[in-house]
């Protein structure tokens, strides 16, 4: 297969490129060449968001896929699949379930109602219809048949760059009493970003198209899993402190920002973001490792990095301010 990847360098992009550096795959990357490539990739350097922006990809190459982890105004995956509308077989383009009409309903599946606004020409919008612009934008170049769609829930993993898991275990390793949101067996759901790679790729190979929800099964694990598993990989003697819903909300705490991965049961944003049908997904091959596993690869990466991970620009800053933390757990505040 030949495969063209457009981004490739960070977080999602590095691990399609790696999954499929792993299967044998020629892998061309376009993204403005800010970090080195993986050995045996072919490079180009290009700034979609630029004039000019895909002078690289003029030329008459073909490709049997692409992919596409485009997160900013849809016109630039427009302009992208009409250069490529004829020399590439699939269109896989890495979209969100952010795309579905707010609020959206527990277990939703892939024929839940979308947001509305979005088109495959607008500029930056907002993440749901800059998400769903990129969609429309993919099926028109690719049509129906040969577009994928792949609309991923929370993703974690090694060289994540909007630092949830990241700030757990960072704060988990730092030790004494931590904020734990409760309940202790709240289920998530996430998707590990070399198992969303494994599965776009296979779905590439095998000719899927269209969208399909990308994350964990529901019930594959738990808050207190995932705290867990970030206590017993830093080695911390940390003591997590399970802190009822209530109690946080009325600290004004914010969840999912705050504290990352956590939002309270029963919300809106709960039944979104952690009650995902995936079952077409796990039908066509979707397999996710352990959260063990996601957990201590990620500690390692972090500790590679010097426990600092990076941070895209787009997206807030994440994590609880210790005073805050510490008030709301009725501890001591520094210079008290």
């Amino acid at each position: 297969m030949r495969l063209l990847v457009l981004g490739g360098s960070e977080f999602v992009g590095r691990a399609v490129v790696a999954t499929a550096l792993g299967r044998g795959w020629e892998v061309t990357v376009l993204n403005r060449g800010r970090r080195r490539p993986p050995p045996g990739v072919r490079a180009l350097t290009g700034d979609r968001s630029a004039p000019g922006g895909l002078t690289a990809l003029a030329d008459a190459t073909t490709w049997d896929a692409v992919v596409d982890t485009w997160s900013a105004a849809p016109r630039a995956v427009r302009e992208t699949a009409r250069l490529l509308r004829g020399r590439a077989g699939r269109y896989a383009y890495v979209s969100s379930c952010s795309v579905y009409a707010w609020p959206r309903p527990a277990d939703a599946a892939e024929d839940a109602a979308l947001v509305t606004g979005a088109a495959p020409d607008a500029g930056r919008t907002d993440y749901a219809r800059d998400k769903r612009g990129g969609e429309l934008a993919a099926e028109e170049s690719f049509g129906a048949d040969g577009s994928l769609l792949v609309r991923a829930g929370l993703i974690l993993g090694p060289y994540e760059n909007v630092g949830r898991l990241p700030w757990w275990l960072n704060r988990i390793a730092r030790g004494g009493p931590v904020l734990a949101p409760g309940p202790r067996d709240l289920p998530v759901q996430f998707v590990d970003a070399r198992d969303l790679a494994e599965w776009t790729l296979g779905a590439v190979e095998s000719g899927l198209s269209g969208p399909y929800n990308l994350v964990g099964p529901a019930g594959r694990t738990t808050t207190g899993a995932l705290l867990e598993a970030c206590r017993r990989v830093t080695g911390s003697a940390a003591e997590l402190r399970w802190t009822d819903p209530e109690v946080i909300l009325a600290a004004g705490i914010e969840p999912w920002v705050q504290l990352p991965v956590w939002l309270p049961p029963g919300s809106e944003s709960y039944d979104a973001l952690h009650r995902v049908d995936v079952e077409r997904a796990v039908r066509t091959g979707l397999v996710c490792r352990s959260v063990e596993e996601t957990v201590a690869d990620t500690w390692q990466w972090l500790r590679e990095t010097g426990g600092a991970a990076p941070a895209r620009p787009d997206r807030p800053a994440v994590g609880l301010d210790p005073v805050v933390e510490a008030r709301v757990l009725g501890l001591p505040t520094q210079g008290a």
